[in-house]
């Protein structure tokens, strides 16, 4: 079983990474903040101002350490990665499932299975913990709702109406979904999904949160040697990695959503650490973006019991689980693509 290695943040501005025998050294305003061993690393994620040597970038190329940059608001601008590893028959099976409709329609089934009933399984524990909630008669419905679409969901169904199937299960799930924040309700109302930029506090949140799975995401796949540009539900688009949004959405309940509201609930981010600019987006403040990648780290070290290998795993491993059943399958070692379900 994979190893859950460390993944390195750099949010401060101005920080400079460089090279020092086999560690990574973090240098602010020329003064060390900083010194990891590389083999302990899986990813280097840099947000903002952040520079590195050409020499660290060789060696996490050789090492097989994913070196990211973003935008402070967490837009992705460029990876760095090493040789393209894995299997090329393994990509042949992948691109030809691809291009291949019917095929391709029940991989995207499987996947848009598991966004389904994981988004079921958020709402209705809220319904268990809470049952006098704010909105419970909303919250039921949407679960009763989800429902019907896991069960249509059991038969093949064309891309085309998979599309319009999880559009509609991702409007339902948002709409009711601010119900789930029980304080703080005037700083984080939530009535649904914006994007591009995202204009409340909720939608920066989750925002940032996807960014950081889609990375963990894309990483995964690369490293059982797919390609995360090539997808199955997302449309494939320059610069989009539809594979990784493919598989990111059975994962988005319970990595990146329940994390966002425990961060709301308890009180870990506050609406002091928000702030909306003249265009109309709404960003995190440095020390807020730090809270929520602590948090991010923690909720990756939680153990669960995955339903398909039957095994305790950390929680960060599971997109490493789902990209190697997902090869598996395009090998034909396994019948079909288990999507992961919360239980």
């Amino acid at each position: 079983m994979k190893r859950l290695l460390n993944t390195l943040y750099v949010t401060t501005q101005g920080a400079y990474l460089s090279k020092e025998g086999e560690t990574v050294c973090v240098r602010v305003d020329k003064e060390i903040r900083l010194r990891v061993p590389i083999h302990t690393l899986a990813s280097i994620i840099c947000f903002g101002q952040v520079s590195c040597s050409p020499q660290l970038m060789g060696l996490c190329g050789e090492r097989n350490v994913s070196l990211a940059f973003f935008t402070e608001n967490g837009r992705f601008l460029a990876r760095i990665e090493g040789p393209v590893r894995g299997n090329v028959l393994l990509r042949r099976a992948q691109y030809r499932r691809a291009d291949e409709e019917e095929r391709a329609s029940g991989l995207a089934r499987a996947m848009v299975l598991g966004k389904v009933l994981n988004s079921r399984t958020v709402l209705m524990r809220a319904l268990r913990d809470y049952p006098g909630c704010s909105g419970a008669a909303e919250i039921q419905s949407a679960v009763d709702r989800l429902a019907q679409i896991a069960r249509t969901l059991k038969h093949p169904q064309t891309l085309e109406w998979l599309r319009g199937a999880e559009g509609e299960a991702a409007r339902l799930y948002f709409g009711v979904l601010g119900h789930l924040i029980t304080v703080q309700t005037s700083e984080f109302a939530f009535t649904g999904r914006s994007r591009r930029p995202p204009t409340d506090n909720v939608n920066a949140l989750l925002s940032f949160l996807y960014t950081l799975l889609a990375h963990d995401v894309a990483s995964a796949l690369e490293g059982v040697g797919l390609d995360p540009a090539v997808g199955f539900l997302h449309r494939d688009r320059p610069g989009r990695p539809s594979l990784a949004l493919d598989l990111m959405e059975e994962l988005r309940p319970i990595l990146a959503d329940r994390l966002a509201l425990t961060l709301i609930n308890r009180r870990q981010v506050t609406a002091r650490g928000f702030q909306k600019k003249e265009s109309g987006a709404v960003v995190m403040s440095d020390d807020t973006r730090r809270e929520v990648l602590q948090a991010y780290q923690a909720r990756k070290r939680d153990q669960i019991t995955h339903p398909f290998i039957n095994e305790k795993v950390s929680l960060g491993l599971l997109p490493h689980i789902q990209a190697l059943l997902l090869a598996r399958h395009l090998r034909g070692d396994i019948d079909g693509y288990p999507p992961f379900i919360w239980k």
